[in-house]
């Protein structure tokens, strides 16, 4: 007869083969998080804004869709790949140390005073890294479980939201931020990893060989 402790072993999705269950994998969690910013604004240091962040979404990428009107049907091919924009939001501090930040890196890409716009995408283009951390802190220091790294990365939009005598809430900025491209590290965990091209000749057809 199983103990109690074994018992957790069958609290998952049943396998094919009786007692093959291994219990549920740790998942992730939403709040085990940090967002690092590099090239962000003028400051060498980001980690005030690093430590004001709310909530921060993950890459969504999509695929263009190429459509093949065929004799009695329609078929359907992968087209290029789209990253989705971004959106992190920050609590706006009494010292300003977000806002300068933020500001900083408004006026890389267009100078408000001076109505002037940078040269090119390398003068203004930051780096943004979403980390998922394991919970630990202090003494024993977090282990990064998964790194998006994203590049070429631009505010899109800064929105500097509402006051409200009738809420209790903080003062906050919302980012929008619109990226190239993105990477999963450590690398083969994901989006980057090295998968062999499926290379066809002439003759093969849409839905394999001729």
């Amino acid at each position: 007869m199983a103990t109690a402790s074994q018992s957790l072993f069958n609290m998952t999705v049943a396998s094919d083969n009786a007692g093959g269950n291994q219990g549920l994998l740790m998942p992730k969690l939403q709040f085990r998080f940090r967002v690092n910013f590099l090239n962000f604004g003028t400051n060498t240091s980001t980690v005030e804004l690093t430590k004001q962040v709310i909530d921060c979404s993950r890459p969504n990428v999509q695929f263009q869709e190429i459509t093949l009107p065929i004799y009695n049907s329609t078929m359907y091919l992968a087209g290029k790949a789209t990253w989705q924009t971004m959106s992190v939001n920050i609590r706006d501090d009494a010292s300003n140390s977000v806002s300068k930040l933020v500001g900083q890196q408004l006026q890389k890409q267009m100078d408000f005073v001076e109505q002037a716009s940078a040269a090119s995408g390398q003068d203004y283009k930051f780096q943004t890294n979403i980390e998922i951390l394991d919970g630990g802190n202090g003494t024993a220091a977090p282990v990064v479980l998964e790194t998006w790294e994203c590049y070429g990365c631009f505010l899109q939009t800064a929105n500097y939201n509402t006051l409200n005598y009738g809420t209790n809430e903080a003062v906050t900025i919302s980012l929008t931020i619109r990226f190239d491209n993105a990477i999963q590290s450590p690398i083969g965990s994901g989006v980057g990893a090295t998968i062999g091209r499926t290379l066809g000749s002439i003759a093969t057809g849409i839905g394999g060989s001729l």
